[in-house]
């Protein structure tokens, strides 16, 4: 599948071109014959000989922004200047910055921010540790928490090259839910000295996103941590994922008029997201799911499940799904399939599969960013389609969920989240598409719907007061 122009690889390049002629037209033809789009041509400066101009590309990968500067480089009277690549810039510095809320403009402003003021408050919290809530920033924070072992599509690439997503993840917490979110990017790998580290950071935060960390490690950090804490721990890759994908699925089987009791799934993918897609489904009242990793079918009897630790996730995925004892490939698995749910590996699938699939069929294709099977053929016999990208209608994206998620948890005051909150969640997000909006491109909404989070944020808060998650309140006098 060919990658078409992104934002992702824009860059702004400065040229001098002759005043006169056809060098300006020039550009964008240039441009255009190397498979690059301008996206903006302004002029800088002008002389009577020359003019300056700043021409922003869109490129699809590095390699061919290279390749579009050296076709930029070879027209005739065109001199090169800087070449800037409009990403790295804003990450330039870092996306984000901490900010007071209350002006320090003269001694009685210090006194009160710190010292000798401050000490009133700390004895107020040291009798009263709930107090931490109300006095500090501790009833807004959350700690995104990796250890840059699993990054996006990047793999195993360390704290400080996983540093960027994180500040990317606090950012979309500020944007979308006013929550101060801030990137906690460790220099270990032990399961057990995560644990620690995060247990002795955690009074500060009302709350734990999980980022980034591989499985099966992923899972015991979690649920070690949730033991352990007083606040929220929330693993975004597999239950932001699996939240957004229940919204979506819920409102595609609108479009298609199935019920998610009766339909048959087939997942690829056994990871992370996968198994938490998995548990979030079954608790959604899916009875017919089959899973297939790079082993092929998921089931009891596999040969490399034999000698597993019965309390492993891949075996309990094979003592949950799979009813009717399917075995094979995943090409198999499909054939007659109501729903297709892939978070593994790009083009497993072709159109055949596809086209084998139940009438009617649903296709969430959302490995990034080359999907199980192409978009496009898959639209061409299944009845909706989803993935993880941008440049594709019905995009999975976790953006739609973690901030509300967190939101409602800290308004809640939340000890815990749970497989209700979630669904709850799941269940909001899907109701933000109202009934005469669902169709086949539109089964889940913008990221920049502006009712995305609000809507989210209030399901879970009700959902954590209705489990009992959440404290009775207690009006204090500040």
């Amino acid at each position: 599948m060919a990658t078409a122009p992104s934002v992702s690889y824009s860059m702004t390049v400065r040229l001098e071109v002759p005043a006169s002629g056809t060098a300006v037209s020039q550009l964008t033809t240039a441009v255009e014959s190397h498979g690059g789009s301008v996206t903006g041509l302004d002029v800088t400066a002008s002389g009577h000989e020359a003019l300056r101009i700043d021409v922003t590309i869109a490129a699809s990968s590095t390699a061919h922004a290279d390749e579009i500067v050296e076709g930029l480089r070879g027209i005739d009277g065109v001199v090169l200047g800087k070449v800037s690549d409009r990403t790295f810039l804003m990450h330039l510095g870092g996306k984000i910055e901490m900010a007071s809320k209350h002006p320090i403009r003269n001694r009685d402003d210090l006194s009160m921010v710190y010292t000798p003021g401050v000490a009133r408050v700390c004895m107020a919290i040291a009798e009263n540790p709930e107090d931490a809530r109300r006095l500090t920033i501790k009833r807004n924070s959350v700690a995104v928490v990796t250890d840059g072992s699993a990054v996006l599509g990047l793999g195993n690439i360390g704290p400080k090259a996983a540093l960027p997503v994180m500040e990317g993840k606090a950012a979309l917490f500020k944007r979308f839910a006013g929550i101060d979110a801030w990137p906690i990017c460790l220099d270990t790998q032990d399961t057990d000295a995560i644990v620690e580290i995060v247990k002795a950071i955690a009074p500060g935060f009302a709350g734990i996103n999980l980022e980034d960390i591989s499985a099966p490690r992923c899972f015991e950090i979690e649920a070690r941590l949730r033991e352990a804490l007083d606040i929220p721990v929330f693993h975004d890759d597999q239950h932001g994922t699996a939240i957004v994908v229940l919204a979506a699925l819920t409102n595609a089987l609108r479009v298609v008029g199935k019920s998610i009791g009766d339909v048959r799934v087939v997942m690829s993918g056994a990871g992370a997201a996968g198994t938490a897609i998995l548990k979030l489904l079954l608790a959604a009242g899916v009875k017919h799911a089959v899973v297939s990793d790079i082993h092929g079918i998921v089931h009891a009897g596999r040969e490399d499940l034999v000698d597993t630790p019965a309390d492993s996730p891949l075996c309990w995925v094979a003592d949950n799904t799979n009813p009717e004892g399917v075995r094979g490939t995943l090409k198999e698995a499909v054939v007659g399939a109501d729903v297709f749910i892939g978070v593994s590996a790009p083009n497993v699938l072709d159109g055949a599969d596809v086209a084998a699939m139940a009438e009617g069929a649903i296709v969430f294709a959302l490995a990034n960013p080359d999907p199980e099977v192409d978009p496009a053929v898959a639209r061409e016999t299944a009845a909706v389609v989803a993935t993880g990208r941008s440049d594709f209608p019905n995009q999975i994206n976790n953006v739609l969920v973690f901030p509300g998620v967190f939101r409602g948890l800290l308004d809640a005051q939340s000890h815990s989240v749970n497989t209700e909150m979630m669904l709850a969640a799941a269940g909001a997000l899907a109701d933000v598409v109202a009934e005469d909006e669902v169709n086949a491109n539109y089964i889940i909404p913008s990221v920049f719907n502006d009712k995305v989070a609000g809507a989210v944020a209030d399901a879970v808060s009700s959902a954590a007061k209705a489990v009992g998650a959440a404290p009775a309140p207690s009006p204090t006098a500040v």
